[in-house]
């Protein structure tokens, strides 16, 4: 079932391979006027940003870090995102200030709380246009 569009159209993408946890990411983002869609794995990501335009990836798996920025990278590819799509990895490790730039629109993210990653998401929301926007203008 498609979740109704509030917030500027646009769509997250959360991979999680914990249930409780992607379910409460959902939740709580659906509360924020997101479309959310969920998977649980590498390659119903790959299938299902390829169903839908994705303006936001947001991955955590229980993996070392590094074999999740690889998963990410993977599935950026795989599901034909392009390198403009912001993409979250959300651990439970420490980092200096919480947050660190892996690379050219990849972020690795370790939040105290869920609000600290709603607070991230509205950040990048503001300086990457949404996909849905970019679509239109384009049309």
């Amino acid at each position: 079932m498609d979740l109704m569009i509030r917030n500027e159209s646009r769509t997250i993408l959360v991979v999680n391979d914990v249930e409780a946890t992607r379910d409460g990411i959902k939740e709580m983002l659906e509360r924020d006027g997101y479309c959310i869609k969920t998977v649980r794995d590498e390659q119903d990501a790959a299938v299902k940003g390829q169903l839908k335009q994705i303006d936001l990836m947001l991955v955590s798996l229980e993996r070392e870090t590094a074999d999740v920025i690889s998963v990410a990278r993977r599935i950026r590819v795989h599901a034909g995102l392009s390198e403009d799509t912001p993409v979250i990895i959300f651990c439970a490790g420490e980092l200096k200030d919480n947050e660190s730039d892996v690379e050219r629109n990849i972020y690795l993210f370790c939040p105290h709380g869920f609000n600290q990653l709603r607070d991230f998401i509205k950040r990048l929301s503001k300086r990457f246009p949404s996909a849905a926007k970019l679509m239109r203008n384009a049309e």
